[in-house]
């Protein structure tokens, strides 16, 4: 990101940069140019959860060629710091802006994950919005294909005969990150991105929240109400634990700033 002239915020130990949507599509795109296998991540609250307890999620975040703050508790949370970031991108808007920037650049794109009538449906209607978009390929993976080799390796072979310039993986945290690093080198295409749900909200079959909702950080309200018994256990009891991170790297900064005052006071 060097080129952009951007800073990473350190949200509870995970550096996230901070840029616009407009930065992200050029970052993506200088990665596209020069071809070698690369992915990008779009953490939110649940994740940097996750990301304390994973050290093998944890050590995948830390190579990723760019790392985007997906939800506006994350945005909150640069501003408590005295850190704020430049925009949210979440995974869901950075898929459509992708697909708009690919189809006026020609970049060809595959869709892996959701069920097969999804990933089929969201292609079509991705297609038939931008006239110009090649999607040269989808695949609906079974249920835990991330532990099945032969299915990996189908995969693989499937998206190395159709060569896309970006592959976007909707299967969930960190299930899309752990399969993208694992296997992103034998594929071998420029760019990969998890982006969760985001086929099913393109294909009509999961409603996203209102615009309203998700610029008042009110997301993950809504998904806990459309979907209770999956969700309440993220949203009630994993994630409040993000408060408690953010408040201890609040005092912890607070620490070493009062500490850095008193040792430039006595150097005076």
């Amino acid at each position: 990101m060097d080129a952009l002239n951007t800073d990473k915020i350190l949200i509870c130990g995970i550096p996230i940069d901070s840029v616009t949507m407009d930065e992200a599509i050029l970052r993506i795109g200088q990665l596209i140019d020069e071809r070698k296998p690369a992915y990008v991540v779009t953490p939110n609250v649940d994740v940097i959860v996750k990301l304390q307890k994973d050290s093998e999620f944890k050590l995948i975040y830390e190579k990723a060629s760019l790392v985007l703050a997906d939800g506006m508790p994350l945005l909150w949370a640069g501003m408590f710091l005295g850190t704020p970031f430049k925009a949210k991108v979440s995974g869901s808007d950075l898929f459509i802006e992708l697909c708009v920037a690919s189809a006026k650049k020609g970049y060809k794109i595959f869709l892996l994950g959701a069920k097969p009538t999804v990933a089929e449906k969201a292609s079509l209607l991705l297609r038939q919005k931008y006239p110009n978009l090649k999607i040269v390929g989808t695949y609906s993976p079974s249920f835990g294909f991330e532990k099945n080799e032969k299915e990996s390796a189908e995969i693989v072979k499937i998206i190395r005969e159709q060569k896309p310039d970006i592959i976007f993986v909707g299967v969930g945290s960190p299930k899309q990150e752990k399969w993208i690093s694992s296997y992103m080198d034998r594929y071998n295409v420029p760019v990969s991105i998890g982006v969760g749900i985001s086929f099913d909200f393109v294909a009509g079959t999961v409603k996203r929240a209102p615009k309203i909702m998700q610029k008042t950080g009110l997301e993950w309200l809504w998904r806990l109400f459309n979907e209770p018994g999956r969700l309440w256990k993220r949203y009630l009891l994993d994630d409040p634990v993000f408060f408690w991170l953010l408040l201890r790297q609040k005092l912890k900064n607070r620490r070493h700033n009062e500490k850095k005052s008193q040792c430039d006071f006595r150097k005076e």
